[in-house]
């Protein structure tokens, strides 16, 4: 009887603090929870979205345009012990090479296969910038200089200054020079990068941002600066006024994305975004969760200037200023880069994402480099922007694919 007792008080106990965490403005940490703990992980992982709310990213099943694929891509030996090492330690999940237009190497790792989907993570960063582009030449907006406030008007609430709520711009959106206060922070649970992830409601999170330094005046990585872009591109996709300009309006990223990107490329399976909440907002900072053959086939994308199957997708010019250095080295519109000699042994702009997810464009050798996993080696140097381990799965790569 005292036993019940116990476990009945105990009991009480959890369910008052639940009630507490639940009522209190940490109740995202019992989503966190959930998702992370109680699946036997300590932090966000690149499977994660089966437990997110989600919403599909239609391919075009009549219009798969499948990689051309090398009989012996799946079988071919890596001939790099330090590159099998690197895939080895940081749980890879997947490992693709496409060279001249041609998957040449494809590995998969741990469970997963050519038909799992994975979370971007940040690469998804890369992809608003590319769908706020393709808005840009539909006439959705008029320019990467468009004001913030123009799209959205409640943006920069409680800014100490109003000019700065005035002169943000998509374009410091998009290359990180939003100013912003908002600790790009990975280890605390009560962090802002935690409340945007977990939350129910990413708007509210965003609504609660202030401008802190004036925009375009220096660089510094947030995730929050692409949510904001997220909520610009589906304030100008989904106005009343597209309709009456004899434009398509979409009441969603995912909807938009499937039309203008996913189905143009031929992708080979549906992406799904994971949401704040059922019917929600998508997570636009990060979570596009794909295969890693449409992955490549962005990359191949870049890779080929904005083409695909004869199409300009997206503006070469475009493809080509996002990829050149903006307000830091290795940093343009949403595209990491790594130069040759300094960072790496091959020149190449990438695609990032938490935990090692990688799409790298590498144009000198016509090739295009996918990993993805749950692990990353940033190598002794912490503050080093191009981490040891993409360096290794490029010029690695290069070494064996890249004749």
């Amino acid at each position: 009887m005292r036993k019940i007792k116990l476990i009945s008080a105990v009991a009480g106990v959890l369910l008052v603090l639940y009630g507490l965490v639940w009522v209190s403005p940490y109740n995202y940490l019992l989503k966190g929870v959930k998702m992370t703990y109680l699946q036997g992980e300590s932090s966000a992982h690149f499977l994660d979205w089966k437990g997110f709310d989600l919403r599909t990213v239609q391919n075009s099943p009549e219009k798969i345009n499948r990689i051309e694929t090398v009989e012996t891509a799946q079988s071919v030996e890596l001939q790099s012990s330090e590159l099998k090492s690197m895939l080895e330690k940081t749980h890879s999940g997947s490992f693709l090479v496409l060279k001249d237009g041609k998957i040449v190497c494809e590995k998969y790792f741990n469970g997963i296969s050519d038909t799992s989907h994975q979370n971007s993570f940040s690469m998804a960063k890369t992809v608003i910038t590319l769908l706020t582009q393709i808005a840009i030449q539909k006439g959705y907006i008029s320019s990467w200089d468009v004001k913030a406030a123009e799209l959205i008007p409640w943006v920069g609430e409680g800014s100490a200054n109003a000019d700065w709520i005035q002169s943000l711009t998509l374009r410091h959106l998009s290359t990180m020079t939003a100013g912003l206060e908002y600790n790009e922070g990975y280890v605390s649970p009560l962090g802002i990068t935690a409340k945007s992830y977990y939350s129910s409601n990413v708007e509210s999170v965003m609504r609660s941002v202030p401008i802190i330094r004036e925009p375009g005046s220096q660089f510094e990585y947030q995730s929050g600066a692409t949510q904001l872009l997220g909520f610009a591109l589906l304030a100008a996709i989904s106005d009343e006024s597209n309709e009456k300009n004899g434009r398509k309006r979409y009441g969603h990223i995912a909807d938009f994305a499937a039309e203008q990107l996913w189905q143009p490329l031929g992708m080979e399976a549906s992406a799904f975004w994971s949401l704040d909440r059922e019917n929600g907002n998508e997570l636009a900072f990060c979570c596009l969760n794909a295969i890693s053959r449409d992955f490549a086939k962005l990359g191949l994308m870049v890779l080929n200037q904005g083409r695909c199957n004869g199409q300009q997708i997206v503006d070469s010019a475009f493809i080509e200023m996002a990829s050149k250095p903006f307000k830091m080295p290795n940093y343009g519109h949403s595209f990491w880069l790594a130069h040759k000699g300094t960072d790496a042994e091959n020149e190449f702009h990438y695609f990032q994402g938490l935990n090692g997810q990688y799409i790298a464009i590498v144009p000198e050798k016509n090739m295009v480099v996918v990993r993805t996993g749950h692990g990353i080696d940033r190598g002794t140097n912490n503050d080093d922007k191009v981490f040891r381990c993409v360096r290794t799965y490029v010029d690695e790569a290069v070494k064996q694919f890249g004749k």
